[in-house]
C-alpha cells in the first residue's frame, strides 16, 4: 500500500513520499522494518522522539510524531495529537476487520462483559472472539494473553487476523490508559458499553473526573455516527454516562434496575447461580443465570444489551443468559477442600472490586467468610487502606499477603493495608503460605476468597532490570494446598 493513500483517507499529508510503499506499522523502534511507519511518542518514561534516528536507520519511510520533532531521511508526518494520527493512519493499513466491534469501557467488569459477549453471540450462532485482560479469546475458546488493551499495531494486527479467520463479532476491553493513549483507534466501533466507576488507576489519572473524561472518549469519539451505547443504570456515575450519549446523539441502551430496556425486577441467589426476573422488550420472563453473584448480574445484563442493540434476537439472548460459562480468574471457584469449603478466586484489585466480590459470596456463606489479598507494588497507593477497611469490614478472617510487590517493598505495601484493616487483620507476606493458612482454617461452612490476581500466571517483584516474574496462578496453588490440607 502507498502512504499516500493511506495519509489521504484520513486527511493527512504524506508530502513527497506519497508513492512509499508501506509494509506495516511499529512503535518500537528495535521492531522496525524496511518499508515501515514509525511512530514517536512522548510517554511518561520514554520519548519516542528520542530514537527517530535509529528508527530511520532501520528502514521507517515516514515518522509520524509532533511537528517541533526532528525528522531526516523519512517522512514526517507532522500531527499535534501524533498518538491518534499514527492509530488513524495504520488502521487503514490493517485490513480487513471484522464486521461487528464494540467496546466495553467502565472500572469493573469489562472482561467478564466482553467474555460474555462473546459467549452470547456464539449461542446465537455468530463467530465471535473477545479482546482484553485473559488476551484473544477465539470461537473455538483458545486463548493468547495480553494486556488489557494491548499498543495499537498489536491490537489493529489482532483484528484484521480474526477477520482472515472468518471472525464476524467482536467485544473488546477498552481501558482507560487505552481510551487515553489512543490505542483502539481507527476501527468502525458500532457499539460501547459502560459498567461502572469507582477509584483505580490514579496514579496515571490526576483524579476521578480526568479517570471519567478518558473513559467517556468512548462515547464521545470512539463509538461510530448513529452507533449505540449500552449504560448499566445503577452505578452513581451512571446519569452522566447518559448525559455524554444524549449530547452525542448515540442510541441509548439502559439496564439493571433502573434500566429502561433490560429491567431487572428480581434476583434470588441459589447455591450455584441466581433465579432472575427481567423485563425485556416488554415482556417479563425468569432466567436461571448459572453463575453466583450481583456483579456477574450486572455483567451478563450489560453484555445481553450489547448483543441486543447489536441486532440479536432477543428470544435467543435470553436463552444464551441461561448457558453462561464463568470466566476466569473471576469468581471462579478453584477447588472444594477435604472440609467442604469452596474457595474462589477473584481478580477484585480496587475497594469496589474487593467489596461486590465479597458481597457476591455472603448470601451463599453459612459460616465465615476468609478472604486472602493484597495490594499492587507501583500503582495508586491511595487505595490500599480502603482495601483494607472493606475486607476487614465485610469478611469474619481476613489475610493480608502480596500480591505484585513490583519496585516496592512487599512489607511497606501490606502495612498501608493493615492501617485500614486494623486488628481485625492478620499478615502473611508469602501468598502461597497466606492461601495455605486460610484453607486450613476454613471449615465445612466457609468459605475463602482469594482475591487481587484471578488468571495471572505470575508473581511481579522487582522493577526495570530487576524485575522477575515468579510463576504463580491463585487457581493452581488453591487446589496444591488443598490437596496437601486433606493429606494431612
Amino acid at each position: 500500500m502507498l502512504l499516500g493513500a493511506l495519509a489521504a483517507a484520513v486527511g493527512l499529508d504524506a508530502g513527497p513520499a506519497a508513492d512509499a510503499a508501506v509494509t506495516g506499522f511499529a512503535i518500537d523502534h528495535r521492531k522496525v522494518a524496511p518499508g515501515n511507519v514509525f511512530g514517536a511518542f512522548q510517554g511518561t518514561a520514554v520519548n519516542g522522539e528520542d530514537f527517530i534516528a535509529a528508527a530511520v536507520s532501520g528502514g521507517a519511510v515516514a515518522v509520524v510524531a509532533r511537528p517541533e520533532a526532528q525528522v531526516e531521511g523519512a517522512a514526517h508526518i507532522a500531527d499535534a495529537n501524533p498518538r491518534k494520527a499514527f492509530a488513524r493512519l495504520a488502521a487503514q493499513f490493517f485490513r480487513p476487520v471484522p464486521e461487528m466491534i464494540v467496546a466495553v469501557t467502565g472500572t469493573n467488569g469489562k472482561t467478564s462483559t466482553v467474555e460474555m459477549t462473546r459467549q452470547i453471540w456464539r449461542m446465537c450462532g455468530e463467530r465471535a472472539a473477545s479482546i482484553g485482560t485473559l488476551g484473544v479469546t477465539t470461537p473455538d475458546e483458545s486463548v493468547s494473553t495480553g494486556l488489557t488493551t494491548p499498543d495499537i499495531v498489536t491490537f489493529l494486527a489482532n483484528m484484521a487476523g480474526l477477520a482472515r479467520e472468518g471472525v464476524t463479532h467482536v467485544a473488546y476491553e477498552a481501558s482507560s490508559h487505552g481510551l487515553s493513549q489512543y490505542r483502539n483507534e481507527g476501527l468502525p466501533v458500532a457499539a460501547g458499553a459502560f459498567t461502572n466507576l469507582s477509584r483505580d488507576h490514579l496514579d496515571y489519572h490526576s483524579d476521578m473526573e480526568d479517570y471519567f473524561a478518558a473513559k467517556m472518549r468512548l462515547f464521545g469519539e470512539v463509538v461510530g455516527e448513529g452507533g449505540a451505547a449500552v449504560v448499566w443504570a445503577d452505578d452513581a456515575w451512571s446519569g452522566r454516562v447518559i448525559q455524554v450519549v444524549r449530547e452525542r446523539g448515540l442510541q441509548l441502551v439502559t439496564v439493571g434496575e433502573h434500566g429502561d430496556d433490560i429491567r431487572l425486577l428480581g434476583c434470588e441467589p441459589g447455591q450455584l447461580g441466581q433465579e432472575l426476573e427481567i423485563e425485556i422488550g416488554g415482556e417479563n420472563c425468569t432466567i436461571m443465570l448459572p453463575l453466583i453473584g450481583a456483579y456477574q448480574v450486572a455483567n451478563a445484563l450489560t453484555a445481553a444489551g450489547l448483543v441486543l442493540a447489536t441486532g440479536g434476537d432477543p428470544a435467543r439472548v435470553v436463552d444464551a443468559i441461561g448457558r453462561l460459562q464463568p470466566v476466569r480468574g473471576r469468581l471462579e471457584r478453584a477447588v472444594i477442600t477435604a472440609g467442604g469449603a469452596p474457595v474462589y478466586v477473584d481478580y477484585a484489585h480496587t475497594p469496589d472490586a474487593l467489596g461486590a466480590a465479597i458481597a457476591a459470596l455472603r448470601p451463599h456463606v453459612a459460616g465465615r467468610l476468609i478472604t486472602v489479598f493484597g495490594a499492587g507494588g507501583d500503582r495508586d497507593k491511595g487505595k490500599r487502606g480502603p482495601m483494607g477497611q472493606v475486607a476487614a469490614e465485610y469478611s469474619d478472617i481476613v489475610i493480608v499477603t502480596d500480591d505484585n510487590p513490583r519496585g516496592e517493598d512487599p512489607a511497606a505495601i501490606r502495612a498501608a493495608v493493615m492501617e485500614g484493616a486494623g486488628t481485625r487483620a492478620r499478615e502473611i507476606g508469602d501468598r502461597r503460605a497466606a492461601i495455605a493458612a486460610a484453607i486450613a482454617e476454613a471449615g465445612s461452612e466457609d468459605i475463602v476468597l482469594i482475591a487481587g490476581k484471578g488468571h495471572e500466571q505470575g508473581q511481579i517483584v522487582g522493577a526495570g532490570e530487576a524485575m522477575r516474574v515468579l510463576p504463580f496462578d491463585d487457581v493452581t496453588v488453591a487446589r496444591e494446598c488443598a490437596a496437601a490440607e486433606g493429606a494431612k
